[in-house]
């Protein structure tokens, strides 16, 4: 599973979309439960985008 979601492929759509989420979240969705939605899918996008960061200069182990 590690290797799975550790993947490049797997990290970008992550990242992509849970930073879309994290953007729409409280236009969509009412008050406080919209805010912690952003502030949760924020934090998976940042996570996956800091290890897409992170393991750039490194070469694929596929």
């Amino acid at each position: 599973m590690k290797t799975l979601l550790s993947s490049r492929p797997v990290l970008w759509f992550l990242f992509l979309f849970n930073l879309v989420v994290a953007a729409v979240a409280p236009f969509v969705v009412d008050g406080t439960q919209g805010v912690m939605t952003s502030v949760g899918m924020g934090v998976v996008s940042l996570g996956a985008g800091t290890s897409l960061v992170r393991d750039r200069g490194r070469p694929r182990r596929d």
